[in-house]
């Protein structure tokens, strides 16, 4: 199922994060295709990505408008992954952290959320207690449901730390290109056992509030844009938060997820709501 294209799509090659001329992490430097024109300033809102948008990496960028209030011409939204196994395929990966929350939006539109059809209204960025959630509602029954977002642009044939990752050498380079573990949260921390995201953190206690001291629906839902993956996990490189979610869903919170597929020209199909989940 169709469910959105970019505007002004633009391949590229990142050059440098940050960028040479404006240090924020948040742009890059990039040469885009079929321009003459050299490096361009391009807002990088993943950061780096766990390195899919650093350095030397093939990005699909949009375009901005030329309003004078940014001095981008282009956004990163999705990354090219190749592998040295097969380094003619492309793998189109999701990286823009707000792609999962419009694909969210568009899948409950259109129907196909796993549980949540046909609901009667629904409203974006709802504060309640002490966050802010993607998602509020009423759903196809009268109940109320809150639901958060989380992209996972992240994946790999197993789900340990990186410099535990040699130890699984074998095991990776005789797994299938398509049977990789999608994971969520991965990214910088100050030591092994700091949390990778308080917020993320926050958002599943305070879910698991919701559920045991109201009559709501709590929900959280992982947007997977990637086709390279035969499952989903909260990630064993952050084990409280991956407790806290297990802990959610024995308490009554929903886990979800959607898969999508993007191509190099920058449009976003539906493929399914069932990815098994391992908890």
């Amino acid at each position: 199922m169709y469910l959105l294209s970019l505007t002004g799509v633009k391949r590229g090659l990142i050059t440098s994060r940050p960028s040479k001329a404006c240090k924020t992490p948040y742009v890059a430097d990039v040469i885009l295709d079929g321009r003459d024109t050299g490096e361009e300033l391009c807002h990088s809102p993943s950061l780096g990505c766990c390195g899919l948008a650093e350095k030397g990496k093939e990005v699909i960028l949009s375009e901005l408008s030329s309003d004078g209030k940014t001095k981008c011409s282009h956004r990163v939204e999705l990354a090219i992954l190749r592998e040295d196994r097969n380094p003619e395929r492309e793998i189109i990966i999701g990286i823009n952290p707000k792609l999962g929350e419009t694909i969210a939006e568009l899948c409950l539109q259109k129907n196909c959320i796993l549980g949540l059809t046909n609901i009667q209204s629904y409203r974006r960025e709802t504060k309640l207690m002490n966050s802010r959630f993607d998602f509020t509602g009423i759903d196809e029954e009268g109940r109320e449901f809150v639901m958060e977002i989380k992209n996972v642009p992240l994946a790999d044939y197993v789900d340990v730390p990186k410099k535990e990752k040699k130890n699984y050498t074998k095991e990776m380079e005789e797994a299938n290109q398509d049977d990789k573990i999608s994971y969520f949260p991965d990214g910088y921390r100050k030591n092994s056992t700091a949390v990778v995201s308080p917020r993320a953190l926050k958002h599943v206690t305070e879910l698991k509030e919701i559920v045991t001291t109201s009559k709501k629906r709590a929900i959280s839902c992982f947007s997977i844009q990637r086709t390279d993956v035969k499952q989903f996990q909260p990630s064993n490189i952050d084990l409280i938060y991956k407790e806290a979610v297990i802990d959610d869903w024995k308490s009554g919170v929903e886990i979800k997820t959607l898969q999508v597929e993007w191509n190099s020209r920058g449009e976003c199909v539906f493929i399914r709501n069932d990815l098994p989940i391992i908890l």
